[in-house]
């Protein structure tokens, strides 16, 4: 399902340029070639998400024992600096262009064309957003934002250039355009921010690791306690490690079953999640250990 959202998303983005650059041929608004000039980012955008998802798939090997998870953190991040970079290219357009700004020719088909690209992407970004978080794919819900910015910088655009040429107003188009380059940087930045959040290992979010808290104490019947509880998420995956105490005499077996019933437990909470239970005997915790999460 992720790889197909991210492939889908390469064409869905070229139809959305091609109508962009058609309507800034029409008018000549640099507020519309801004607009433009982002979805070819998208364009980029799109392309390095779809590489990174179908690598990130890639099955555990002898030099990633982990997986390839992050991958899709890299592209997110990537897609981040990307945003940054076409909004300082828009930024120059539109400084070139504050001193002798010009009225846009024929604007009202322009204006047509630009938002049913804009509607496309709005369809699509809800798209990507809801079964990229569902899915647990950074990339595909960065690709998802980003595309979020661009239907906010479209209305925008539609907005201002509408109002540029009844009022006459010629000014209003490259202003509109540094308006437009401020609100992609802050999302670039937001891309990048939570991406990196992910490449540092973050951990699940405090209100499932209270969730997961009580599931493990619930389940842990037959042990002693556990304590030292760890997690921490890389796109879809999500790594879970804990130390579980057992009385001194219980056997393997007996504590292999307490380990099977807490995986299952955890599995059912967080599917796929790999789980690693250290197990100690009791004289751990008579040494100094708090058998506690």
């Amino acid at each position: 399902m992720v790889e197909r959202l991210a492939l889908y998303s390469i064409p869905i983005a070229l139809v959305v340029l091609a109508l962009k650059v058609l309507a800034w041929r029409l008018t000549g608004s640099v507020a519309l070639f801004s607009d433009a000039l982002e979805t070819i980012v998208n364009v980029v955008a799109a392309t390095a998400a779809y590489a990174a998802v179908r690598y990130s798939r890639k099955p555990a090997d002898a030099g990633h024992h982990f997986g390839h998870y992050k991958a899709e953190y890299v592209s997110a991040v990537l897609e981040g600096v990307l945003i940054v970079v076409a909004a300082l290219l828009i930024a120059r357009e539109a400084l070139a262009d504050i001193t002798s700004p010009a009225m846009p020719g024929t604007p009202w088909l322009g204006l047509a064309i630009n938002a049913f690209g804009g509607i496309i992407n709005a369809v699509w970004a809800m798209t990507l957003i809801r079964l990229g978080t569902k899915h647990n794919s950074p990339a595909v819900v960065a690709d998802g934002r980003h595309l979020y910015t661009d239907v906010l910088t479209s209305i925008g655009v539609i907005v201002g250039l509408a109002l540029a040429v009844t009022t006459g107003w010629a000014v209003l188009d490259p202003l509109l355009a540094l308006i437009v380059a401020v609100n992609i940087v802050w999302e670039g930045w937001r891309v990048i921010s939570s991406s990196l959040n992910g490449l540092m290992d973050q951990a699940m979010d405090p209100g499932d690791i209270d969730e997961l808290k009580t599931i493990i104490a619930d389940h842990a019947e037959g042990s002693l306690g556990v304590h030292d509880l760890k997690t921490r998420v890389a796109g879809p995956a999500t790594f879970i490690d804990f130390h579980m105490v057992a009385p001194r005499h219980m056997s393997v077996a007996e504590a292999h079953a307490i380990c099977d019933r807490l995986e299952n437990a955890i599995k059912a909470f967080v599917p796929g999640a790999s789980i690693a239970i250290h197990i100690e005997p009791r004289g751990e915790a008579e040494h100094g250990i708090r058998v506690r999460l």
